[in-house]
């Protein structure tokens, strides 16, 4: 399976902050690292780690459909209201949350121009 479609991360924007999340079973908050790249590209990767094979001689696997062993890495671009300076993350039973504040972006005002005579 492919490690993207294997990761699947949600975003929603509220009035105050950008908020991912991901489910990540399995790993701890040592196995994922989370950090901004050229400015505003949020990347979240990680690796799972692989099967233990120390019984490869008493063990017989019937079946093995959960990702192990393989890495991952999600990148998305945040917009330019995001304050990447003060992106949070945290892990809570295995459920990575990013939460990336939002600045207030000034919208010009409109401004009427009066046309002069010539």
């Amino acid at each position: 399976m492919c490690p993207v479609l294997s990761t699947p991360i949600d975003w929603k924007e509220t009035p105050e902050a950008h908020i991912f999340r991901a489910d990540l079973p399995g790993l701890s908050k040592e196995d994922v690292k989370v950090e901004v790249r050229h400015g505003r590209i949020l990347q979240i990767s990680g690796e799972r780690k692989s099967v233990d094979d120390s019984d490869v001689n008493t063990l017989k696997w019937h079946c093995v459909e959960r990702n192990r062993g393989r890495s991952f890495c999600r990148e998305f671009r945040l917009p330019e209201n995001a304050k990447v300076d003060q992106l949070n993350a945290s892990m809570d039973n295995g459920v990575l949350t990013v939460t990336v504040p939002k600045q207030e972006v000034k919208v010009p005002m409109s401004k009427v121009i009066e046309i002069e005579e010539k």
